[in-house]
């Protein structure tokens, strides 16, 4: 007993220190990537019209970053392996911050190629090193990576509503530094995250170990070839498909940059509330055939795309593109991950670099399929390699001889694993009796099953009764009309204007002009305020139904599943 309890007290603290580490690797993967799809969306128009870049220079001045970004994944994994990881994601977040600042500052193409240059190394050391953070609670928790998509994703839509109503006031500088400040940002918290707990995996020992991760990244790369070759193939069709759309969008449709934005909303918004949701069908049903049902997906938002009528259809048909990413992009790094072991950072290193070629072939297909062929014959020869992922995928990752079922998400915390030592798992008699046996053991589980309903109290005691969710969102939405009344009485009211006005054109636009910053300011808020209290209330209603699904009868609630 005086043994077991500091155990159990050393293991509880090095899962907390573990979970403190993802979760700050998780809200740095949200604040680094918003801005870095931001800055991707809006570079090629500032490029443009900021610093006269012709068009050629802008394909130049994008394939800089790409190409960077892709050679440097393979060293990043390395380092990453190496080295103290959140180190090495600190400083590639850093320099993603020193490229935004380059491109707010940035006069001439020599500095927007260089700012270019160092966003490309910085995505390499960023991208690569999270992910194989996060790969380290894979084994105690499958959910992890669902768990980084959404946040990446909601990173990606909060900074896509913020800066392009924003940037009508402060213009792309302020757009950039703004980006460069949350990068900082993301840094400090990757600095401050706690350092990897040594835990030797179980069955090797020291010397084996080292010899394992002095493999070269040829032997990791030979491993996990079948799922690369999947994952270009893959990423070249939905890359294509994602710029004939934007094309598409921008010449078919005449939309401007922040309407082109709207249709691309949706997707985002379901990949980051879907993703950890569909991992429980992954769990349900397996990886394979979930891959398969996200291969058709997609296959079918290629086709439909071929007929969209309108921007709105296509905005709805974008959600089938959406649910398709957040089932195969978690599932694609978590086999990854597993097939890796310890080598994760040379795994990721190796998969991001396959998924940039695919993207980079894709961007070229697509400019091809524009100009040489019709929408429709575009869409349907998209569609194909998609269609044959159905099969390519599901079979990658057999190969690579995975678990097609992942373990579930754990649930509360603490309880005791239930373990027999090894004489009585080999039936060898042992010299204590069965009643010293069964009180020790009882001593030993009493402590951790006691924490486990203190744990489970506090839990019930911090979950939102359904009174208290509405009561919240009713505050919410009163205090959203008193400020709309203010900017009403003073004309400064998106909502009038979006009411009385033409609600399409000012529901994808910005707005009516301002005759200064200050009045600018306070119109865009009272814009960007109205987007957030809907996602608000979709949250919340949301949460409200679950809690009805979960009532079995009229007495309450229903314990809650932990998930």
């Amino acid at each position: 007993m005086t043994e077991h309890v500091p155990a159990a007290a050393g293991a509880e603290a090095d899962a907390r220190r573990r979970q403190r580490r993802e979760g700050n690797t998780l809200l740095a993967a949200m604040l680094t990537n918003g801005p870095n799809e931001l800055i991707d969306f809006v570079l090629p128009l500032w490029a443009g019209a900021a610093i006269g870049l012709s068009a050629t220079e802008v394909g130049v001045l994008l394939a800089v970053e790409m190409v960077l970004s892709m050679v440097f994944r393979p060293v990043s994994g390395v380092l990453a392996d190496t080295f103290e990881r959140r180190y090495v994601a600190a400083a590639g977040a850093a320099l993603y911050g020193v490229s935004a600042a380059g491109y707010a500052l940035a006069q001439s193409a020599p500095a927007a190629y260089t700012a270019a240059a160092v966003g490309g190394v910085g995505g390499a050391l960023l991208w690569v090193s999270v992910r194989a953070i996060i790969s380290e609670r894979l084994a105690e928790d499958s959910a992890v990576f669902p768990r980084l998509l959404s946040s990446q994703e909601t990173g990606a839509w909060v900074a896509f509503i913020a800066g392009l109503t924003l940037i009508g006031l402060i213009d792309y500088p302020g757009v950039f530094l703004a980006c460069a400040a949350a990068c900082a940002a993301a840094a400090v918290l990757l600095l401050v995250s706690p350092s990897r707990p040594e835990r030797p995996r179980a069955g090797t020992d020291e010397g084996t170990a080292e010899g394992t991760a002095a493999a070269g990244l040829g032997a990791v790369g030979r491993r996990l070839r079948p799922m690369l070759f999947a994952v270009v193939l893959t990423m070249t069709a939905e890359s294509a498909v994602s710029l004939l759309l934007l094309l598409h969008l921008q010449r078919g449709f005449d939309l401007e940059i922040g309407e082109i934005a709207y249709v691309f909303l949706p997707g985002a918004i379901v990949m980051s509330v879907a993703a950890e949701h569909l991992h429980r069908y992954v769990v349900r049903f397996g990886r394979s055939r979930v891959l398969m049902a996200a291969s058709l997906s997609s296959a079918g938002f290629a086709v439909g795309l071929a007929w969209a009528p309108n921007p709105f259809v296509i905005a709805g048909l974008w959600i089938l593109s959406g649910l398709a990413w957040a089932a195969v992009i978690p599932i694609g790094q978590a086999v990854i991950a597993e097939a890796s072991g310890e080598q994760a950072g040379r795994g990721m290193g190796v998969y991001e670099s396959a998924r940039l070629l695919g993207a980079l072939t894709g961007s070229l297909a697509a400019g091809v399929l524009y100009d040489s062929a019709d929408w429709t014959a575009a869409c349907l020869v998209a569609a194909v390699p998609l269609l044959a992922g159905a099969v390519v995928v599901p079979r990658a990752v057999r190969r690579l001889g995975v678990a097609d079922v992942p373990p579930p998400a754990p649930g509360p915390p603490g309880r005791p694993e239930k373990r027999r030592g090894p004489a009585a798992a080999d039936g060898a008699s042992v010299p204590e009796s069965r009643a010293e046996t069964d009180t020790r053991t009882a001593a030993a589980e009493r402590e951790p099953r006691r924490k486990e309903n203190q744990r489970e109290e506090k839990r019930k005691q911090k979950q939102k009764t359904p009174r208290q969710i509405r009561r919240e969102l009713g505050l919410h939405a009163a205090l959203f009309a008193v400020a709309q009344l203010v900017l009403l009485v003073l004309g400064l009211s998106w909502m009038k204007d979006l009411l009385t006005g033409d609600f399409g054109e000012l529901l994808l636009s910005g707005g009516r002009e301002q005759d200064s910053p200050v009045t600018g300011l306070l119109y865009g808020a009272g814009r960007l305020w109205t987007f957030i209290l809907i996602a608000d209330a979709l949250w919340q209603g949301g949460r409200l139904l679950v809690l009805a699904l979960r009532r079995p009868s009229p007495e309450g609630p229903s314990r809650p599943s932990g998930d």
